[in-house]
Order: structure tokens, then C-alpha cells, then sequence
């Protein structure tokens, strides 16, 4: 009964994660169409929303629950000989990593100057300057193709590394072509 209950808490980590991961990136993708400050300022709050009910809590009950799982069911040095199991560490070690520092950084520093351009009545040259930062863009976009893959290794299990290269490959080039694309459908200087 453990086992299922574990599994349990794990795919509900993976669906309020996931629902939260999305919710970020369709206010991220509404905030950037939006010239007037006021519904921007909303649409950077429902990120806020979106990371801080949704995304941090199933990142919290993931940890919780895989790493109960993996040294309850399937011992520490199974991460070097899983490859579905290792690949889903590694990477859901570095997506927590990088999304509770560089991308979660940004969209409070993006809050907080809102917050500040709120008060001044007009939006501010530091906060366009801060939306079009490439690196925090790409680390967003990078968020949903790593859950994908994340899933899939644990769904198909794979007894080699080829889904995990393969699929890291094709997520970095996801985000890459999102972090150049997705700023020229919506440019802030119009």
C-alpha cells in the first residue's frame, strides 16, 4: 500500500507542476503581449500565482516522493544503473535547481520593478530591459520541454541513455528556438 500511495503523491507532484508550468508560461506569453502597464502588471502577478501555488508545491512533493521511492524500492546506486530513473534525477535535480534560482529570481525581480513602474505611472526603461534578458528566457522555456522529458522517461523506462540524450538535445533546441521565436511575435518597442 506505500508503494501505491507514493506513486500517488508522485503523479499528483507531476500534474500540479505540470498545470503550474503551463499556467506560467500562458501569462508569460499574455504579460508580453500587453503595452499598457496595469493588465501587465496582472499578467506578471498570475505567474507569481501559477509558481508559487502550483509549481513549488508538486516540486516539493516530487522530491518527497521520488526520493522516498528510490531509497525505499529501489536503492541509492540504482541511479547508476537506471538510466529512466538516473535520467529523471539528474534532470528534475537541475530543473530545481535552475528554476528556484534563475527563473523564479527573475520573475520576482520582473514583479518587484513592476510593482515600482506601478507606482511611477509608466512603464520603466529597467523593466523593458529586464523582460528582454535571454538567459532567464530560455531557462522558462527550457521548464516544459525537461518536464516532458522527465515524464517520458519515467512512462516508457528505457534501459539505455539514448531517450535521455536525445530528448535533452530536443528540449534545449525547443527552448532555444522558443527564446528567439516567442520575443519577435510579441517585440516590446511597437
Amino acid at each position: 500500500m506505500t508503494y501505491q500511495l507514493l506513486k500517488f503523491a508522485h503523479l499528483l507532484g507531476a500534474i500540479l507542476m505540470g498545470a503550474g508550468l503551463i499556467g506560467v508560461w500562458f501569462a508569460d506569453i499574455r504579460s508580453r503581449q500587453l503595452r499598457e502597464l496595469g493588465p501587465f502588471a496582472e499578467a506578471v502577478r498570475n505567474i507569481a500565482v501559477f509558481y508559487d501555488g502550483l509549481v513549488v508545491p508538486g516540486a516539493l512533493l516530487l522530491l518527497g516522493s521520488g526520493a522516498w521511492m528510490i531509497i525505499r524500492y529501489y536503492g541509492g546506486a540504482a541511479l547508476l544503473t537506471l538510466p529512466w530513473l538516473g535520467g529523471m534525477v539528474l534532470l528534475f535535480s537541475l530543473e530545481f535547481i535552475e528554476g528556484n534560482t534563475v527563473t523564479r529570481l527573475y520573475f520576482m525581480r520582473l514583479r518587484r520593478m513592476t510593482r515600482e513602474a506601478l507606482k511611477q505611472g509608466r512603464m520603466t526603461p529597467e523593466l523593458e530591459r529586464e523582460r528582454g534578458k535571454v538567459v532567464p528566457t530560455f531557462t522558462h522555456y527550457l521548464d516544459l520541454p525537461i518536464l516532458i522529458l522527465i515524464v517520458a522517461l519515467g512512462a516508457i523506462r528505457p534501459n539505455s541513455w539514448t531517450l535521455f540524450t536525445v530528448g535533452t538535445v530536443l528540449s534545449v533546441a525547443i527552448g532555444a528556438f522558443l527564446t528567439w521565436w516567442i520575443p519577435r511575435l510579441y517585440p516590446w518597442g511597437r
